[in-house]
C-alpha cells in the first residue's frame, strides 16, 4: 500500500519526518496493508493523506476536526466533512451549510465538495484517517490518532493565530494539544442532527473565524 509510505506534501513531510520512524508508524502500515486485503477501505489509499495535499502547512489558516472518514461508498476523499462532485452531502455537511447560510449569508453551495476550502488554508483533519466500509470507528486506537495529535501539536507549536473549529466533544478534547494564547479555539456542539440544534445553529464561527484571521492580517475565508 505505497501511499503509506508516506505520499505527503513536502512541507508535511519536513514537519511530520520523526513521526514515520515512531514505533507505532509501521504497525499502523501493517495494519492497513492487512485490512485492505480483507476488506474495502476509505478513502481510496491515494486520498489518504488529501488533507495535507490541499492545504501545505505554511498555508494553514483554519482546522477543522473531524473523527474519522464517511464509511459509505463513494462519499470519503480525505478531507473531514467533505464529499467528492457528485456525492449528496450528508446530514451534517447539510448543516453546516444551513449555518454558514445563517452566518454570513453565503447560498447554499450545489456541491459538497470541500476543497475550495482546502486551497484557501483550511485544513479539513479527521483524527482517524481510514474506516472499513460501513463500519464506523473501526480504524479507531490503531494509529492514527497518535500522528493527527501530532499534526495539532505541531501548528499550535510552530504556527501562530490559526483558528481552530472544535465541533463535539471528541474533537473539544482536542483542546489540550493547543496554545490557547497563540490561537483562537472555538467550541459548539456537532453538526450532526442529533446535535445540531443544540448550539451549533447559532455558534457563527464562520464569521468568528474570519474576523479573527483579518485581525491578525490574513484573509479571510470565502466560505
Amino acid at each position: 500500500m505505497s501511499s503509506i509510505n508516506p505520499q505527503i506534501e513536502a512541507s508535511w513531510k519536513e514537519v511530520l519526518a520523526d513521526e514515520f520512524n515512531k514505533a507505532y508508524f509501521p504497525i499502523l502500515k501493517r495494519f492497513l496493508i492487512e485490512e485492505k486485503k480483507r476488506f474495502k477501505i476509505y478513502p481510496p489509499g491515494p486520498l489518504i493523506f488529501n488533507a495535507f495535499a490541499n492545504t501545505p502547512f505554511d498555508k494553514v489558516k483554519v482546522v477543522i476536526l473531524g473523527q474519522d472518514p464517511y464509511h459509505g461508498q463513494g462519499q470519503a476523499h480525505g478531507l473531514c466533512f467533505s464529499v467528492p462532485d457528485g456525492v449528496t452531502a450528508p446530514p451534517s455537511l447539510d448543516n453546516i451549510f444551513q449555518e454558514i447560510k445563517n452566518d454570513v449569508g453565503a447560498s447554499m453551495p450545489s456541491s459538497g465538495n470541500l476543497s475550495r476550502w482546502a486551497q484557501q488554508g483550511v485544513l479539513l483533519l479527521n483524527a482517524t484517517l481510514t474506516v472499513r466500509a460501513a463500519q464506523a470507528g473501526s480504524h479507531q486506537g490503531k494509529g492514527w490518532e497518535a500522528f493527527t495529535d501530532e499534526v495539532i501539536k505541531k501548528l499550535s507549536a510552530q504556527r501562530e493565530n490559526l483558528v481552530f473549529l472544535l465541533w463535539g466533544r471528541y474533537a473539544q478534547n482536542k483542546s489540550v494539544l493547543i496554545d490557547q494564547k497563540k490561537h483562537c479555539v472555538l467550541k459548539a456542539p456537532h453538526p450532526s442532527p442529533y446535535s445540531a440544534d443544540r448550539g451549533f445553529f447559532g455558534c457563527c464561527h464562520f464569521s468568528k473565524a474570519n474576523k479573527y484571521l483579518e485581525a491578525h492580517g490574513c484573509d479571510p475565508i470565502q466560505w
